[in-house]
């Protein structure tokens, strides 16, 4: 793993979820770097590399994008929608991690091509253990996907897109 690779992409915009994702990421230990956007736009920049986030090295992804589906300024499977489009994002593993216990969004959040929905549980304990789990998964099991699986170009092509 590069030195500065963001670990995990926490996409979350209720402050009282985020607090409790970062404790459970944190005192379980599962990761070192994790990038926190609090919309959906803010995630996409991160990702492609724009705004604030434009001098980030586009060849530096984060093993993980976990994603909530009720966003402001552009909602999660619209974010999913995106990341899967582009060839520069396509190989991310992303998980839903939302309280929406509706059909449709399971549907169209596997539709999309998301990698695993998890239902957030209201039990802190359940949800410290959910996250350990997961977290161990995605970033001790799991082989990560290699760099040719990131067919985005040459650097200066990704930025001319973003």
């Amino acid at each position: 793993m590069l030195k500065d690779q963001i670990e995990i992409l926490l996409v979350e915009d209720d402050p009282d979820d985020l607090a409790l994702t970062m404790h459970a990421l944190n005192e379980e230990h599962v990761c070192n770097r994790i990038q926190v956007a609090r919309d959906g736009e803010e995630a996409l920049d991160f990702l492609f590399c724009r705004g604030p986030h434009s001098q980030r090295d586009p060849d530096c992804h984060p093993k993980l994008v976990l994603l909530d589906l009720k966003l402001p300024k552009v909602d999660g499977l619209e974010v999913l929608e995106q990341i899967r489009s582009d060839p520069r994002t396509r190989a991310l593993p992303v998980v839903i991690l939302t309280s929406s216990k509706q059909e449709q969004d399971m549907v169209k959040g596997y539709r999309l091509g998301v990698n695993s929905y998890i239902q957030k549980p209201v039990d802190f304990d359940q949800f410290r253990t959910t996250i350990k789990r997961l977290g161990y998964y995605w970033l001790v099991v799991n082989q990560p996907p290699p760099e040719p699986a990131f067919d985005g170009g040459t650097r200066d092509e990704i930025r001319s897109r973003g």
